[in-house]
């Protein structure tokens, strides 16, 4: 899934200590048949790791069908070729290889691990994965059932009932607006002819990329990759469209009889590739990106003791750029909280951050850069998100040096630009005290 991937990589794009000091090691592979890979090359431990990203994902879900492309992904490794569930599970672990499936907003996953000298027959069932999916009826309604059930559970969450009611809200008629598993109604209406038609949408070669770390070589990989990705369809490239995002502040609670309410609150952010995005990451790690040491959690937990976690992040979807945050507490205290978001999002707007909390952020992100991906899952996601961003191959070089360069005076200008504390659109799920009481947060909020 890319909002997936993306997510991960934008919240620290990082590879491991030594390849960050040695752009050499990844090298773009283009196999003979015009298939390209992004690739780490290390020998040290005899294993493979793949990930492959799709693009498109739930968008390709049509008007009332949505959840087609999720149940979809999740039935690939149900049945293909002559291979049911059990034998498909079988033949990966007589190889002591694993491949999943996964889908999201904006793509469709695939991730491999294997041991080096089973990489060969390991992709062999990737492709007849890819190729020859059955469907099976039984694999379809016990897939849908599994499906509804975490549907069902899921409207008894308030965090997940917060995330899907903001974003219908904020999205409208868009794809964005309904999640990727679908809703009970649209899953249950769902036929075996429109999880093929999904299939055939979701599988190309055109939207393919690959990222590769392990025991492998270029000239291997390069000759693999046809052998697993050469039959399939051309498929079509996904063109990149923004979507309208709901500009207006406002207020929705949902009521749900729980002791702690749960908040999912935003407004439009910006894209990945827009020239202000380190400056705006460098500034949300001092709002509320920065755990314990953000300004969220200072005011909102340490001062006054409203909540455990309060957060914010940027949110860079493929066709729409969000700024979100969220806290979760007692209904008693979620009219104060919010009240504590807002004036914190209007301080930064407002005067930006200090000399001293742009250093303690800089010498924090870029200390951080090579630690988070301490695995060859890691970095061969970070592969994929780094050529879905369109970033170039050198970028771990170059990154610090981005954070580096970040002024008081571009934080001031990217926090000027970003935060609208007006147009914060809240959803509040639970049964919160004394919002209306709240003017600090109702004032330019309506709903």
């Amino acid at each position: 899934m890319r909002t997936l991937a993306i997510a991960a990589f934008t919240a620290c794009l990082a590879i491991l200590p030594a390849t960050a000091q040695d752009e050499s090691r990844i090298t773009e592979v283009v196999s003979p048949g015009g298939i390209t890979a992004w690739l780490v090359e290390e020998s040290a431990i005899p294993i493979v790791t793949m990930n492959i990203e799709f693009d498109g994902g739930a968008r390709f879900d049509e008007p009332g069908k949505e959840g087609a492309i999720n149940l979809t992904a999740a039935l690939i490794e149900e049945g293909a070729g002559d291979m049911d569930n059990l034998q498909f599970a079988a033949a990966l672990e007589e190889l002591s290889s694993s491949i999943g499936f996964g889908a999201g907003r904006d793509g469709f996953t695939v991730s491999v691990s294997s041991l080096a000298e089973n990489i060969a027959p390991t992709l062999d069932i990737l492709r007849v994965a890819l190729t020859e999916p059955t469907f099976e009826a039984d694999a379809v309604e016990r897939v849908r059932q599994q499906v509804l059930s975490g549907l069902r559970s899921s409207a008894n969450d308030p965090q997940s009932v917060a995330g899907k009611r903001w974003f219908a809200e904020v999205f409208g008629d868009a794809s964005y607006a309904t999640p990727v598993s679908g809703t009970t109604e649209t899953v249950e209406a769902l036929t075996r002819d429109d999880l093929v038609a999904a299939f055939d949408k979701m599988v190309g070669r055109s939207q393919m990329k690959i990222g590769v770390v392990g025991d492998i070589n270029a000239e291997t990989l390069a000759t693999l990759m046809d052998d697993t990705f050469g039959s399939l369809p051309e498929g079509t490239a996904v063109e990149i469209e923004p979507v309208e995002i709901r500009e207006q502040g406002g207020l929705v609670v949902v009521e749900m009889d729980v002791p702690q309410s749960a908040v999912v609150l935003g407004h439009k952010g910006i894209m990945r590739n827009d020239e202000d995005f380190i400056p705006a990451y460098v500034m949300n790690y001092v709002l509320g990106g920065g755990g314990l040491t953000s300004r969220l959690t200072d005011e909102v937990r340490e001062k006054n003791g409203l909540a455990y976690s309060v957060y914010s992040y940027l949110h860079p979807l493929d066709r729409a750029g969000l700024y979100m945050g969220g806290v979760a507490t007692a209904n008693e205290r979620v009219a104060k909280s919010l009240e504590l978001i807002r004036q914190e999002w209007a301080r930064m707007a407002e005067g930006g951050l200090t000399e001293a909390e742009l250093e303690s952020a800089k010498k924090y992100l870029t200390g951080a850069y090579a630690l988070r991906f301490d695995s060859n899952a890691k970095v061969a996601r970070f592969l994929v998100g780094a050529q879905a961003a369109n970033l170039p191959i050198d970028y771990i070089d170059t990154r610090n040096g981005l954070v580096e360069a970040v002024t008081v005076e571009d934080v001031q200008r990217v926090a000027q630009r970003l935060l609208k504390p007006d147009d914060l659109f809240v959803v509040v799920v639970g049964k919160p005290e004394g919002l209306k009481d709240a003017d600090s947060l109702l004032e330019g909020i309506d709903g």
